[in-house]
């Protein structure tokens, strides 16, 4: 069946465009939909109507989501996704997938960031690029190059995938024993503290910065935030992450984004409806 064999794909677009698994399946859910009312007889390319149906859907879903993410309650965060079956989610490459990339393209608007998931997830031709989000090919070059350069320049280069694992490791063990100076030493100078709690549980609404405080603040809450807690290592969103779990049930995510200069961000997922599948998986 060719929408099965492509789901993969439209998947991956939508979560890309949406940093959401659910609104990606959602929107997916309605291609299906589409594609089986549609004329099938005018559709040359299957593939490539899929993949432009789905790409249109999320450029206007990601324009409704932007006004809803200026009331969200506290930071948002990308809801993770478990790439331990599919790394690539569906691409060419894993490109757009990671936390910290997720986060950049969120300042973009929604055609630069269907341009450059089109381009540089999955390979597609600037032509093919174009037609999809009805503008000229050398318009299409522009929004991927602008794009580009917008994530180049707002990110550092990140350390390897083995090294990533390593700080995750080492700043649970930190977090846990509130090993203030450890923590420090793991930092950049400049790291910053998300959590994401969604004003559904006990989360701090405003992102932490600096290696001082960032250190302070994971080790005044040490005692009563670790008590009990059982730690699994997972692989979401193509990185090592943390799932954290009391009585059986996971109740948090936690990952690192780090450079040569140390951990540049710590993530906290622990908004429950944005948990519920990698609790699932894992």
């Amino acid at each position: 069946m060719i929408f099965a064999d492509v789901r993969p794909r439209l998947f991956g677009i939508a979560y890309r465009m949406l940093g959401s698994v659910g609104e990606a399946e959602d929107l997916v859910q309605d291609v299906w939909l589409r594609w089986q009312t549609c004329d099938r007889r005018a559709v040359v390319n299957p593939v490539a109507f899929l993949a432009t149906v789905t790409t249109r859907l999320a450029i206007n879903a990601a324009q409704s989501a932007r006004v809803r993410r200026e009331t969200y309650i506290g930071p948002w965060l990308p809801e993770p996704v478990d790439t331990s079956a599919d790394p690539y989610l569906g691409a060419e490459r894993d490109e757009a997938l990671g936390f910290a990339v997720l986060l950049l393209l969120e300042r973009l608007s929604p055609r630069e960031r269907a341009a450059y998931v089109l381009r540089e997830a999955f390979d597609y031709p600037y032509w093919q690029i174009a037609e999809i989000i009805r503008l000229s090919e050398a318009a299409a070059r522009q929004l991927v190059s602008r794009a580009r350069k917008h994530v180049v320049a707002e990110r550092r280069a990140p350390v390897t995938g083995a090294e990533q694992h390593r700080l995750l490791r080492a700043f649970v063990a930190a977090a846990r024993s509130g090993d203030m100076a450890t923590l420090e030493k793991l930092f950049a100078a400049d790291v910053i503290s998300y959590s994401d709690g969604g004003g559904a549980v006990r989360a701090s609404r405003i992102p932490v910065v600096g290696a001082f405080r960032v250190a302070k603040y994971h080790r005044a809450f040490a005692n009563r935030f670790w008590a009990g807690v059982e730690v699994e290592w997972a692989s979401l969103n193509g990185q090592a992450s943390a799932l954290l779990s009391r009585d059986g049930a996971v109740f948090a995510v936690a990952t690192v984004n780090a450079s040569a200069q140390g951990i540049d961000q710590v993530l906290w997922m622990m908004n429950p409806a944005k948990i519920t599948t990698v609790s699932a998986a894992g």
